[in-house]
C-alpha cells in the first residue's frame, strides 16, 4: 500500500468517527499515533527505516517540543479565561442590555438586540458555541414571554452566536494560525469587516422576516432605564472590545498581551463593581481550566495528524494530482467550499478544521493563495456548519437551552438566515479585499 493512501484512509477513519460524535482529541489523536507508527514500520521515505518503537514514538512526537514552547499557546487559555471571567463579571452581556432599550420598541428589537449581543460577546469570549448558549438563557425566554415567534427568537440567537468564530478574538482563528504559521493578529484584523458584514445580513434577514409576517414580533415597552444610562453601562465591554483591536492594530499589543491585558482589566473593573467575589472567580477559572484541557488536548492531537499527513505524503500528492490534471485555482476553491459545506453538516467545526489544515496548507501555497483570506473563508464556512442540518451545533444548544422549541423548528428558522450567509460567503470569494484590507494597512 501507497503511503499517501494511508493518509487518506486515516483520514477518511478519522471522519467516520467524529460522526460518530467520539471526541475530537481521541480520535485525531489515536488515528495519527497509529497511522504513524505504520508508516513507521513500512520504512516509508522520512521515516526511520527499520526503527524501534520507542525511536518511532520520538520521532513521530519531535514536533510537540516546539508546539509546547510557543509563546503564542498562552494566547488560548487567557483568550478561554476572558469569555468566562468577563461573563462572571457581568460584562458580555452588557452590549446585549444596551440594544435591547434602545431596539425593543421597534417589530423585532428583541431578535436585532439578540444578534447584536452576540456580537458583542464575540468579540470578548471567542467561542460561538459559548455565546450561543449564555444569549440563549438571556434572550429567548424573554422573546418568548413578550409574544415572538418562537423559530425566531431561537434562530435569531442560534445563527448570532456563529459571529464568535468570525468576530475577533476566535478560538478557530488562533487554531488556524498555530497550525498554517499565520500572525493571528492580522488573522484577527481580518475577521473584523467580514464579521459585520455577516452581522448586517442578519439583521437585514430580521427586518425582512418581521415586515412580512408582523404578529411574529410584536413591538414591547422599554423598561425603566433610559437609553443613554443602558448605553454608558456598556463601557466595559466597548473598552475591552477597543483595547484588543486597537492593541492589535497598531502593533503596541502581541495577541497574547492583548488577551492578557483584557483578563487583569476585567479582574479590576469586576471587583470594582463589585460584581465579581473570590467564590465566583474560582468558578470562571475552574471553568476557563476545564475548556483549556479539552482544546489544549486537540492542538496536542492536532500536531500528531500534521506529523502523520506529512509522513504519508498525502497532501503533496492532492497538490500533484490536482497540477497534473490542469486543476484551475477557481476550480479548487469551489471543491474546497463544497466540501467543507458537507463536512459541516455531519462534524463539528474544530473537527473539520484539525482534519482539513495538513492538506489544504500544501493547496494553499501551491495556487498561491493569501493565506489571511483563505483562513478568513474556511472560518465563514465552518461558521455556516454551526447551523446546518442535521449537526448544526448551536442548534442543538439553543434546543437544550429552551426546551419549549423543536430542533426541527429552529432548523427551519434557521434556513432563511442561511440565504445571507451563502450570499455573504460569495461576496468574500469574489472580493477578497474586504479581508485584506485591514491586515494590509497594518
Amino acid at each position: 500500500m501507497l503511503p499517501a493512501n494511508i493518509g487518506f484512509l486515516g483520514a477518511l477513519l478519522a471522519l467516520g468517527l467524529l460522526w460518530l460524535r467520539l471526541p475530537v482529541a481521541l480520535v485525531v489523536g489515536g488515528v495519527s499515533v497509529t497511522g504513524s507508527l505504520l508508516l513507521f514500520a513500512l520504512g516509508v521515505p522520512g521515516a526511520t527505516e527499520g526503527a524501534t518503537l520507542i525511536q518511532s514514538v520520538l520521532a513521530m512526537t519531535s514536533g510537540l517540543v516546539d508546539l509546547i514552547h510557543s509563546g503564542d499557546l498562552l494566547m488560548l487559555p487567557l483568550f478561554i479565561a476572558l469569555g468566562n471571567i468577563a461573563f462572571y463579571a457581568g460584562v458580555t452581556t452588557r452590549i446585549h442590555d444596551a440594544a435591547a432599550v434602545w431596539l425593543r420598541r421597534l417589530p423585532g428589537g428583541l431578535a436585532m438586540a439578540a444578534v447584536m449581543g452576540c456580537g458583542g460577546f464575540s468579540a470578548i469570549s471567542g467561542s460561538s458555541v459559548a455565546c450561543a448558549s449564555t444569549m440563549g438563557r438571556i434572550c429567548v425566554p424573554e422573546m418568548l414571554r413578550l409574544g415572538y415567534d418562537p423559530k425566531l427568537a431561537t434562530s435569531s440567537v442560534a445563527v448570532g452566536g456563529t459571529l464568535g468564530s468570525l468576530i475577533p478574538p476566535s478560538i478557530l482563528f488562533i487554531l488556524y494560525g498555530f497550525f498554517t504559521e499565520t500572525p493571528i493578529a492580522q488573522l484577527f484584523m481580518a475577521g473584523i469587516l467580514p464579521g459585520l458584514l455577516s452581522l448586517a445580513g442578519m439583521l437585514l434577514v430580521i427586518v425582512w422576516w418581521v415586515s412580512s409576517e408582523p404578529d411574529c414580533a410584536p413591538p414591547c415597552e422599554g423598561p425603566a432605564v433610559s437609553r443613554t444610562e443602558a448605553a454608558l453601562a456598556a463601557w466595559p465591554a466597548l473598552l475591552l472590545f477597543v483595547v484588543i483591536l486597537g492593541g492589535l492594530y497598531s502593533a503596541i499589543l502581541t495577541a497574547t498581551q492583548a488577551a492578557l491585558t483584557c483578563v487583569v482589566l476585567t479582574l479590576i473593573i469586576g471587583f470594582v463593581q463589585q460584581r465579581l467575589t473570590l467564590d465566583v472567580l474560582w468558578h470562571g477559572i475552574r471553568e476557563s481550566l476545564i475548556q483549556t484541557g479539552a482544546i489544549l488536548l486537540i492542538v496536542v492531537a492536532a500536531k500528531l495528524f500534521l506529523g502523520f499527513v506529512e509522513l504519508s505524503g498525502a497532501a503533496e500528492a492532492i497538490v500533484t494530482w490536482a497540477q497534473r490534471n490542469g486543476m484551475t485555482y477557481f476550480t479548487m476553491l469551489c471543491l474546497v467550499v463544497m466540501v467543507f459545506l458537507v463536512l459541516g453538516m455531519f462534524v463539528d467545526s474544530i473537527g473539520i478544521l484539525v482534519l482539513s489544515l495538513p492538506f489544504l496548507v500544501p493547496l494553499v501555497h501551491g495556487f498561491g493563495m493569501d493565506p489571511i483570506w483563505f483562513g478568513v473563508i474556511v472560518v465563514k464556512l465552518l461558521e455556516i456548519g454551526l447551523i446546518t442540518p442535521p449537526v448544526g451545533l448551536n442548534v442543538f444548544v439553543i434546543g437544550n437551552v429552551t426546551r419549549e422549541v423543536p430542533i426541527d423548528g429552529i432548523f427551519a428558522g434557521v434556513a432563511r438566515f442561511l440565504m445571507v450567509d451563502v450570499l455573504v460567503l460569495l461576496v468574500l470569494l469574489l472580493f477578497p479585499v474586504i479581508a485584506t484590507l485591514i491586515p494590509a494597512s497594518m
